[in-house]
């Protein structure tokens, strides 16, 4: 998957609009930030998760670090084969690693997150 085809948000997670639900996973930099992702937390499939708020665990040998969901919604689908082989998430953080499929609430719009290059920004004006 290509990194500037996805939308952002401010917490580092991607979103991939498929027909009715959305793909999340967190990106390229997160994934960097954390280092080697030893242990991955997800929620169970009908969950609903809510915009702003904790939805899945990431633990490497850094840190433990909560993921913020991006879009509300009711959890459809998680990637399990993460909690296998958690490092997924480092080796392709835009494919293998995606990490829920969810089915946004009525009214959810792509346009309310970034798009790559307001992403990168985000990232530029963080590190100054």
């Amino acid at each position: 998957m290509d990194a500037e085809t996805l939308r952002y948000d401010e917490n580092h997670a991607w979103v991939r609009s498929e027909d009715q639900t959305v793909i999340i996973g967190i990106s390229d930099y997160a994934q960097d930030q954390l280092g080697d992702i030893i242990f991955v937390e997800l929620p169970p499939e009908g969950e609903v998760i809510t915009a702003g708020n904790p939805f899945a665990t990431l633990e490497s040998a850094k840190a433990v670090q909560d993921v913020i969901a991006p879009v509300s919604g009711e959890v459809v689908a998680c990637n399990d084969e993460l909690l296998d082989v958690p490092e997924t998430i480092n080796e392709d953080p835009y494919g293998a690693g995606w990490m829920v499929e969810v089915k946004p609430e009525e009214g959810f719009s792509l346009e309310a997150l970034m798009t790559y290059e307001q992403y990168l920004e985000m990232l530029e004006s963080e590190e100054e």
